[in-house]
């Protein structure tokens, strides 16, 4: 069978070592709005995957619903990753909590993660709080596009986060508070992160 998921780099990038390794053909539906950085160690090409087209480069909700509703999930000897729905993310992302309190102790103050999937941000939560660790827990979203603050997505160009939608894997339970990030400031503090 071939393996077949949306994606802007990480995911698909994942997704071809394995198929690499186990011999699995890999199709991953894409589009030109993610960084052609992030895409071409896997080899995305218009040649290799299903391509979708972005408007003025931007990632917008309307380009994930297109992308995740690409019928390629659907024709025979298809094996769908579905990472909207697949809660082993949430289990696999549960090992940066426990890195985060194996090196950090259970007096972590706060987590921040950027919600795409949300498994990432869901898996540390839960692994903190299994733990017993009393952190608040936030969930981050460029604020062009605010579907968890407002209710409403928008176009960014923040890639892996802000689908325009409410990922499945985000329970209430599991987070204490949503924020806004402007892009531009949060691209100003990373590159003032890497200097230091």
């Amino acid at each position: 069978m071939r393996v077949v998921e949306y994606t802007g780099g990480s995911t698909g990038s994942s997704l071809a070592l394995v198929c690499a390794i186990k011999g699995y053909r890999f199709v991953p539906v894409s589009s030109d709005g993610f960084a052609k950085e992030s895409c071409r160690p896997c080899g995305f090409s218009a040649r290799t995957c299903g391509l979708f087209l972005s408007k003025n480069g931007q990632l917008t909700p309307e380009l994930f619903r297109t992308m995740i509703g690409e019928k390629l999930s659907e024709e025979p000897e298809t094996y769908y990753t579905d990472q909207f729905n697949n809660t082993d993310a949430i289990r696999g992302y549960m090992e940066i909590g426990n890195e985060l309190l194996d090196q950090a102790g259970p007096e972590i103050a706060a987590f921040c993660g950027g919600v795409g999937t949300a498994g990432m941000l869901m898996g540390v939560s839960r692994a903190l709080k299994a733990r017993g660790c009393r952190a608040r827990i936030v969930a981050l979203e460029p604020a062009s596009s605010p579907v968890l603050t407002c209710g409403k997505g928008g176009p960014h160009r923040v890639e892996g986060i802000g689908v325009g939608f409410r990922p499945p894997h985000l329970k209430d339970s599991d987070f204490d508070e949503a924020r806004t990030v402007d892009e531009q400031e949060a691209r100003a503090v990373a590159r003032r992160l890497a200097q230091r």
